[in-house]
């Protein structure tokens, strides 16, 4: 029987803990999103340029519950995980109802569906130091005005 070396074992607890995210993610629980990640951790919205950046625990969980307050049916499908440079790459899709205004965008009862790339990078311990999160944002906001 083989033993399972360290790396490796890292490797599955840290995909675990992606799973973890977007099962919670799929609950609309943010505080068990925020959870998964170490205090200090920080997290990018990378459409959303140097305004979409912050701490995880505050602005992240800020901007996951205007999302599941806005979108109450919000839920995501991982496709992909991919391990790249101790950082884990997830390929999620990510859709929901518009139920009410979402950052400018007046409530028009619309659904979107966008594929959106998010990079966990973790510390030794394997808890989450950083996300970024990338999509398509004009397509985004095309699908909600109607567009």
């Amino acid at each position: 029987m083989e033993t399972i070396k360290k790396e490796n074992l890292s490797e599955l607890t840290r995909k675990g803990t992606c799973i973890a995210f977007f099962s919670a993610y799929q609950d609309l629980d943010a505080d068990r999103m925020i959870g998964l990640a170490i205090p200090e951790a920080m997290v990018s919205f990378i459409p959303l340029g140097e305004d979409g950046r912050g701490l995880f625990r505050e602005f992240g969980k800020g901007v996951w519950s205007l999302l599941m307050d806005c979108f109450p049916d919000l839920d995501n499908t991982v496709d992909a995980m991919i391990t790249r440079n101790e950082a884990i790459e997830c390929n999620v899709l990510i859709f929901g109802t518009q139920k009410k205004d979402f950052l400018g965008l007046p409530a028009k009862g619309l659904r979107f569906e966008s594929e959106h790339i998010f990079v966990f990078r973790f510390n030794a311990d394997d808890q989450i130091v950083d996300l970024t999160i990338d999509w398509d944002h004009a397509g985004f906001v095309a699908q909600l005005s109607g567009q």
